[in-house]
Parts: C-alpha cells; sequence; structure tokens
C-alpha cells in the first residue's frame, strides 16, 4: 500500500491544497490531478456521482500524483466502506454533529479491531494482489476527515476532536449559518466567531481545520492561511469549467 502524504500532513497540520470534483467523469480527474493538486475529492453528498462514477474518477486520478478522496454522501458505514474499497485514500463524511456520530465515521474507515470495514479483495488492493500489505497498512494510511456544519458541532467541537482517528475538520459554512438562523450569510460575524472557534479547537488538538475557497483569490486564500486553515480546497471543477468558458467567449468578443 503506497504510503498516504495527506493523513500526515492533516496530523502535522500542514498546508495542502486540494479541489472538488462534480463532474463524475475520469477525463476531468485526469485533468485535475496533472495540475498538481496534493488531493482531489469527489463530491458524493451534492452530485449525481455513485460507487461507479467515483471508481472511474479514482482510474482518471492513479498515478497521476494526487491523492484520491471523497465526500461521502452521508455517515453511514457501507458508503464509507465501498468509497474505500474503490481506491479512496480519504473520506470526507458530512453532518458529523457529535462525539458518537465521528466515532461512527472513524469505525466505518477502520479494519477490526479499530472498526467495522469488511476485509475483501478490491481496487484498493488491486484486487486481493496486496491484500496482506494493504490490510496490515490501511488503518494508518486512511484518513478521516468530518465535516463540521451545524451549530451543534461547533458547540461540540472538542469532543469531536478528541475522537482517536479523526484527522482534520472541515467547515460547511453554508449549512451551518444555516444551523444559526442566518442562510447564507458565511460572512456574518456569528459564522466567522464559529470558524475561530474550531481553528483554535483544531490547534489545540493538533488536527487540521479545512475549508472550501470556492472562488480561489489570492486574498481569500491568504486569509484563509492567514486564519489557521490547512486543509484547503480551492475551486470546484464546475467553477473552472464556467469561469474559463466565460473568459474565452468574453475574449472572442472583444
Amino acid at each position: 500500500m503506497n504510503p498516504n502524504p495527506i493523513r500526515q500532513a492533516l496530523l502535522n497540520r500542514q498546508v495542502t491544497v486540494g479541489t472538488w470534483i462534480q463532474i463524475g467523469h475520469p477525463a476531468i480527474a485526469e485533468v485535475l490531478a496533472n495540475v498538481g493538486f496534493d488531493w482531489i475529492a469527489a463530491d458524493c453528498e451534492h452530485t449525481d456521482m455513485g460507487i461507479a462514477e467515483f471508481a472511474a474518477v479514482a482510474r482518471g486520478m492513479h498515478g497521476r500524483g494526487s491523492v484520491p478522496m471523497v465526500r461521502v454522501r452521508e455517515n453511514d458505514t457501507l458508503a464509507i466502506r465501498q468509497m474505500l474499497d474503490l481506491g479512496a485514500m480519504g473520506v470526507i463524511v458530512p453532518l458529523v454533529n457529535t462525539p458518537e456520530e465521528a466515532e461512527r465515521a472513524v469505525r466505518a474507515a477502520k479494519y477490526p479491531p479499530a472498526g467495522v470495514r469488511g476485509f475483501a479483495f478490491h481496487r484498493g488492493n488491486d484486487w486481493g494482489v496486496d491484500f496482506t500489505d494493504y490490510a496490515a497498512q490501511a488503518n494508518n494510511q486512511i484518513a478521516v476527515v468530518v465535516m463540521i456544519e451545524s451549530k451543534q458541532a461547533v458547540e461540540n467541537i472538542d469532543a469531536i476532536l478528541a475522537v482517536e482517528g479523526v484527522d482534520g475538520v472541515f467547515i460547511g459554512p453554508y449549512d451551518m449559518s444555516g444551523s444559526y438562523g442566518i442562510p447564507g450569510q458565511t460572512g456574518d460575524p456569528i459564522i466567522q466567531n464559529a470558524c475561530a472557534r474550531i481553528v483554535a479547537a483544531c490547534r489545540n488538538a493538533g488536527k487540521a481545520a479545512g475549508m472550501h475557497v470556492v472562488i480561489p483569490t489570492p486574498e481569500a486564500i491568504a486569509k484563509a492561511v492567514a486564519d489557521g486553515f490547512t486543509f484547503l480546497a480551492v475551486g470546484v471543477d464546475t467553477i473552472f469549467l464556467d469561469q474559463a468558458a466565460r473568459n474565452a467567449l468574453a475574449v472572442a468578443k472583444a
């Protein structure tokens, strides 16, 4: 099993730069992996991407340097196990509000005795060729990142981070704003203070805080790093496509 530099970077709180895939096609993965992102996460929560599409995306990334990750559709044992079997080296688990829910995510991602992940021949271990090596190393190589997306999760942040096997958190500011009764107002001081509380808790726990810089301007990225975020997602394939197309059309019309 290949080492996973992203899990170590999470625990060392080293800055990594990744991006999101929402278009479930391997060509997208090939193009973005060739760019040189540290990691690429397929979004299986907010898109029509299922297990077959993720398998194709993971194959597109294979051998190109970017670590394949996935935001699973829900905090579900089978959903997490399937994506790991298909080659994900890390899972981003949505809507984790309590330490008990964080434990559920970790146990789904870990083989016994640390968890309940099932042993099998699968794409992740080269269909059994590397079964023994993969089974021995997976618990130390697979990254588990939980999403903090609610007022309840913010209030439980220290307990969530104390769960063994949680390597970092990723903020969902839009869902969080809704839980505070101010949907979409991610710049409101309430949300900014909640984010600062999360970053401080991560610093104290020695784990990574992540966020999505949807429109990756130099100012936005610099602010995210200055605020203490180290697990950075910049842009998303749909926005890259939209912006490049609009720019090309504007140049042509000019």
